[in-house]
């Protein structure tokens, strides 16, 4: 890489790449003035370019006047252009903590290229910049080495899988971006079209829809590095604008899409120099909700979620012994280490139990020194506690924190309370840990809108056992559906596709849509099924997320070159803007 790096451009070599090797090649080196120093006499540059660092010796007797006085006056992120000669530092030079340490470039000229005003952060590596100013100056930002090599590694990643599926007979196929809005994109940025007053097209969420009657048509294995859109609230793992890698094939079954996956992230991983062992665990979508309270399950530490509600369910504790009774489940975990907490330190956690719809948090602590602790404790049975001590391998230092009500509502407190404790107790969390969780429900019911919707979307296929189940019972249909999990994030999702038109009218039916609204939205899909459609299905992977969790990063932010706030603008560009009047008239709108 680094041969082809020093041609059609100005430098012969880079700043990272000279080593001991290479004392007395002369060589032209391009890049940014890091830091310069003034040493009697001596001008020192370190010179930074993408690929690392450069000492550069400017002495007075190998220079014209006129480049060492450039020399003399540099300011940091100034662009030159350096010809020089390389030498060897002497030992008590050579900087260990760089690549290229044991030498340095006595420079024969000076060529600025370009001056810079001081910058608005230093460009190095663990600054304390607020994140909005980076992305403010985010050309700038892109300059510091961690910040290009998480550019680097998604680049990596994006390459390995290219190559992956090449290799594996898939064409790399462009979808469209100006599609068409349905009734399920109510998170659609719409669009309007100049051409055709009054209608809008949508930016896609995903080119499902497109990638099937791709199947149809014959192509049989298609991927595309995807730019997708949805118009959500924001948080440290999405973005308004995403990037997808979006796999489809044609005449297969569940198993064949996680095993291609399979093989795809292995040469994907090892690009990247992770190991990680395959093939990959299977784990069932209740099995997950059971045990970690989500379907995205960290499964790199314990402290999972026990069901007590056989335990508790005559306990003299009202709140369990109800719940019990009436059809709901009390979960609780063990937080290993918490138990000597302060009890307004353990009552604090009642917030984070709130905020996913506990009503209250019930909790026992037993303290190193023996103690047992909590408001509860007197509404047990000396063969309920017991019961409940063994159930949870309780130890001294241990606390249990408890949930009970709807298995949903208790799932997704637990899971929560998980999360926060691991974080909390700082539980190791070593490695990358890859595993499949399959078999989803069809479908959820949606309280807020008092209707079924799709657990993953209205295009899965029902599980052949079910089918006639769709409209009549539909809270009992499974699906052929896969989700490939990492380090408790969801990278990818999947599934095994409709490909019978009267099952995907009555999957459309029972998400509330009538045959006219059928007709009218996915007409076009409906008629693509009818026509010889084959068995197919597939997978999106999350390209941003994964990258995000290869390198380390909190946010895909990140691993992003030009992201959006958490607001979802963008600070460098000014994103999103108004628009004069003109150009809304030109679209036949007006704001409020």
């Amino acid at each position: 890489m680094t041969d082809f790096m020093n041609e059609y451009c100005m430098h012969t070599a880079t700043c990272g790449e000279l080593r001991r090797g290479d004392v007395g090649r002369e060589v032209v080196l391009t890049g940014w003035a890091w830091h310069n120093r003034d040493h009697g006499g001596l001008i020192f540059i370190d010179l930074r370019d993408r690929a690392g660092y450069t000492q550069v010796v400017v002495d007075p007797d190998c220079v014209s006047a006129d480049d060492f006085a450039k020399a003399e006056h540099l300011g940091r992120e100034y662009v030159l252009k350096i010809a020089g000669t390389v030498r060897e530092r002497g030992a008590e030079a050579v900087n260990p903590n760089m690549a290229t340490g044991e030498i340095e470039v006595l420079a024969k000229s000076v060529e600025v290229l370009n001056t810079s005003v001081t910058p608005p952060f230093s460009i190095e590596d663990g600054i304390e910049t607020d994140e909005t100013t980076r992305m403010k100056w985010r050309y700038l930002d892109i300059r510091r080495p961690e910040m290009y090599q998480a550019l680097h590694l998604r680049h990596t990643v994006a390459q390995a899988m290219r190559g992956a599926l090449n290799e594996r007979g898939f064409l790399e196929v462009e979808t469209p971006i100006l599609a068409n809005s349905t009734p399920e994109g109510a998170r659609d940025y719409i669009v309007p079209s100049r051409p055709n007053p009054g209608r809008f097209y949508a930016l896609p969420q995903s080119p499902q829809q497109f990638k099937q009657m791709l199947m149809v048509g014959g192509i049989e294995r298609y991927y595309q590095i995807a730019r997708c859109f949805r118009d959500e609230d924001l948080r440290a793992d999405r973005q308004p604008e995403f990037t997808q890698v979006d796999i489809e094939m044609g005449f297969v079954q569940g198993e064949d899409v996680m095993n291609l996956m399979e093989d795809v992230m292995a040469e994907t991983l090892a690009a990247v120099g992770v190991e990680h062992a395959f093939p990959l665990q299977r784990m069932q979508y209740r099995e997950s909700m059971d045990r970690f309270g989500n379907d995205r399950p960290d499964t790199r530490f314990g402290m999972e979620l026990v069901d007590i509600t056989d335990i508790v369910k005559d306990t003299g504790f009202k709140v369990f012994s109800s719940v019990a009774q009436s059809g709901g489940v009390v979960k609780a975990i063990n937080a290993k280490g918490a138990g000597d907490w302060s009890r307004g330190d353990v009552e604090k956690l009642a917030d984070i139990a709130a905020e996913n719809g506990a009503k209250g948090m019930a909790w026992i602590a037993f303290t190193s020194d023996g103690k047992e602790k909590s408001p509860i404790i007197k509404f047990f049975s000396d063969e309920e506690f017991a019961a409940l001590k063994e159930a949870m391998d309780v130890e001294p230092g241990d606390l249990l924190l408890f949930a009970a009500d709807t298995y949903e509502v208790a799932s997704a407190v637990l899971s929560a309370l998980r999360l926060h404790m691991a974080d909390a107790l700082n539980v190791p969390r070593e490695g990358h840990q890859l595993l499949w969780v399959v078999n989803f429900p069809m479908f959820r019911y949606d309280e807020d809108e008092k209707k079924y919707a799709a657990e993953h979307h209205p295009f899965t296929h029902v599980l052949d056992e079910d089918v006639d189940k769709i409209e009549s019972d539909p809270l009992a249909c499974g699906s052929y559906s896969y989700d490939l999990v990492m380090d408790g994030f969801e990278v990818g999702g999947g599934t095994i596709r409709i490909h019978n038109a009267d099952e995907q009218r009555a999957v459309l039916r029972t998400c509330g849509l009538t045959d006219e609204e059928i007709d009218e939205k996915f007409g076009h899909l409906i008629h693509a099924l009818e026509l010889g459609a084959p068995p197919h299905g597939g997978i999106a992977l999350g390209l941003d997320r994964l990258v995000m969790l290869l390198g380390g990063k909190a946010s895909i932010r990140d691993v992003i070159a030009f992201p959006k706030t958490s607001s979802a603008s963008d600070p460098m560009t000014g994103a999103p803007s108004a628009v004069t009047g003109r150009q809304l008239k030109e679209v036949n709108l007006r704001t409020l």
